[in-house]
């Protein structure tokens, strides 16, 4: 009997350790291949920024189509533990692709075909571990909160790597290495993550229109919409930016990246803690004001240690729109949680579409300097939708009567 105390203490700690590690292997997976892309098609591929552009909007048509399909499917029928695996082999597969392989078009269809099913892993990791934690007991939003930051973790350390790896060693080697991640992670979710029995769960909520605060969800999708195109067009250009018109060393977009992500997670971590005090209308209002500062700075700013620094805005900017614009639809959304979530979901797919479309234009007509003064644009539209959102939060407490709550991240 001992034993079998021990060993039933024992096993839920194996299977979370095992949860962390694949949340930062398909983070890192994802951090290697990500930042580079636009300058691996521009340097490897030679194609033209209208092409770049085109690219990433194809990849996010093709990512939704994928990962609708296996989000519904997976919910109804099927071990997800297995479908996480097989993402993660199919993960592996485009990275080899990506690897050996210089025709644009391959890539496009086939190889965003398979990288959509590694992409996909991630979010069917956090629902399995929901699902996981829901069944052992476990504080669901604080273990998802604890995964979020493997992946943010996972972000910091990836887009230094990548550009490490892609210059010291050659593409082909960087993609290599992504498709080891990917390996490692199948591997890992196959021996040590639980296998659920499937509930069957009705999903309608996802497709529903918002019952209450109709005009105010809908402006924040547009400012979200907004906000998520800024800063895809600033992954896209960034690279380009440094190499073609700076003439800055290219390793400087990792460390760019790498830092805003760097700063994020304390950033998610004080915009949780505050939201109950101040409310999320105004963390989300204290976002975009650092966004417009930032897609502003950088229209002037050029040098190396200014960009770095800039970052504690573009941290800002993201860091409370990844950890705040979820609960503040949900907010807006009482008793509609699901459909919630995918609306904040579909505006960050909505905004890589847009991002690629426009992104690859202005580069190819004027220059990957006005790519930011077409950001900078964005974010002050979604300066606008956030200002006309009307206060629906509850009255918040005061702040001596509250000082001992632990907010609900």
């Amino acid at each position: 009997m001992p034993l079998t105390t021990a060993t039933s203490r024992r096993l839920p700690d194996i299977t979370s350790i095992a949860f962390l590690v694949v949340a930062f292997m398909s983070g890192i997976a994802g951090a290697l291949q990500t930042p580079t892309l636009s300058l691996f098609l521009s340097t490897e591929v030679q194609v033209r920024p209208f092409m770049v552009g085109l690219f990433y909007t194809g990849s996010a048509v093709i990512g939704i189509l994928v990962s609708q399909t296996l989000a519904s499917r997976s919910d109804k029928t099927g071990d997800r533990k297995s479908l996480i695996f097989y993402c993660c082999i199919l993960g592996a597969l485009a990275c080899v692709l990506f690897a050996y392989n210089r025709n644009y078009f391959i890539l496009l269809f086939i190889g965003v075909f398979l990288s959509s099913f590694g992409s996909t892993a991630n979010p069917q990791m956090f629902a399995l571990a929901r699902e996981h934690a829901e069944k052992t007991g476990r504080e669901a939003v604080m273990f998802s909160s604890i995964l979020r930051a493997q992946v943010s973790l996972a972000w910091v350390v990836g887009p230094p790597l990548a550009f490490a790896l892609a210059l010291g060693f050659g593409f082909t080697f960087m993609y290599i290495a992504a498709a080891i991640a990917f390996v490692v992670c199948g591997g890992l979710v196959w021996y040590f993550l639980p296998s659920m029995p499937k509930a069957q769960v009705k999903t309608t909520a996802t497709l529903q229109a918002p019952q209450k605060n109709r005009r105010d969800t809908l402006l924040l999708f547009a400012a979200c919409t907004l906000m998520w195109t800024s800063n895809s067009m600033y992954l896209i250009n960034m690279p380009l930016y440094l190499v073609r018109e700076l003439i800055l060393p290219e390793k400087l977009a990792g460390v760019l990246m790498g830092t805003a992500a760097c700063l994020e997670i304390p950033t998610m971590l004080i915009a949780g803690y505050y939201a109950k005090r101040f409310g999320k209308r105004l963390l989300m209002r204290v976002a975009v004001a650092a966004g417009l500062l930032f897609y502003f700075s950088l229209l002037f700013i050029s040098g190396t240690w200014q960009l770095i620094a800039l970052q504690l805005l573009n941290a800002v900017f993201i860091g409370i729109l990844a950890g705040i614009g979820m609960l503040y639809f949900q907010d807006l959304m009482p008793g509609q949680a699901g459909a919630a979530t995918t609306l904040f979901t579909n505006s960050t797919r909505v905004g890589w579409i847009i991002a690629g479309s426009i992104a690859g234009v202005v580069a190819e007509i004027w220059s990957y300097h006005a790519v930011f003064y077409t950001a900078t644009l964005m974010v002050v539209g979604a300066v606008i939708c956030l200002w006309r959102i009307n206060d629906t939060e509850p009255p918040q407490i005061p702040l001596a009567e509250n000082s001992g709550d632990i907010p609900t991240m």
